[in-house]
Parts: C-alpha cells; sequence; structure tokens
C-alpha cells in the first residue's frame, strides 16, 4: 500500500536533499546569534543568551520530533504558537534542524512564513547589535 509521496518517510533511510547546501545555510544562520552571543560572553556581559540558544534550540528539537511522533500516531498536537514562542525564544536553529531532518512543519506556507520571520528577527538583532550599535532593538 502506498501512502501516494513521492518522497520516502523521515526515519525510514530518508536522506536529506541538498544537505551539504543545507548545512552550509545553516551554518551561515547561526554565525551570527553564536558571534554575538560568544561576545557577550567573552566581555563579560552575560553567558545567557549562549546558554540560551543551545538549550531553548534542543527543547525545540525535541519538541519537534515529539510533534511529528503525534502527528504519525494522529495524537494531539503541539500547537503551532508553542512552537513559534520556542523559536522567538531562540529555538530557532535546533527548529530548522527538526524541519529537515524529520521533514516536520515545511508545507505549510503561512508556519514558514513566521518562522522565517523569526529567523530574520534573530539576524537584524545581532547585526544592530554587533555592527550598527544603533540601538534600535535595545530594548532585548
Amino acid at each position: 500500500m502506498t501512502t501516494g509521496r513521492s518522497e520516502p518517510r523521515a526515519g525510514s533511510g530518508a536522506r536529506i536533499h541538498n544537505l551539504k547546501l543545507k548545512l552550509l545555510v545553516w551554518v551561515l544562520l547561526c554565525a551570527l546569534p553564536l558571534f554575538g552571543s560568544l561576545s557577550l560572553w567573552w566581555r563579560a556581559i552575560s553567558i545567557i543568551p549562549l546558554v540560551a540558544y543551545g538549550a531553548v534550540s534542543l527543547l525545540t528539537f525535541l519538541l519537534y520530533w515529539h510533534d511529528k511522533r503525534r502527528a504519525r500516531a494522529e495524537g494531539q498536537r503541539t500547537p503551532e504558537k508553542v512552537l513559534h514562542a520556542l523559536e522567538l525564544a531562540g529555538g530557532w536553529p535546533g527548529a530548522l534542524l527538526a524541519q529537515q531532518l524529520l521533514r516536520h512543519k515545511t508545507r505549510k506556507v503561512s508556519y514558514q512564513t513566521l518562522f522565517w520571520l523569526i529567523v530574520a528577527l534573530h539576524q537584524v538583532y545581532w547585526i544592530d547589535r554587533l555592527f550598527l550599535e544603533s540601538g534600535l532593538l535595545s530594548l532585548f
């Protein structure tokens, strides 16, 4: 019996298409937050952003994994607003990895639009903080 899908299911030996390109994009997107977080730590200002990105990314990845399992079992799903809140709190790197590795939450346009806005917001924050020093986003 076929599922009507043209791609194999994640976890069944499915491979990630364009793996090298996707890893490069992930590394490039993580570069600013990592550099910014490390610079705050090196200047003895705060280690919180560095720890938060790592811990919240791990939590977000695990929640995506749990949600994917629940989707397959037709169980109660994790609300999208919870996933987006974790992404906004610094878990977007883990979310991006989970999306690609688990093939989860990649097709819904409204979800992806908000996800990429969150990623862009993090990039803009670190560009402002590290290079512009304009204080436009100094509330955070």
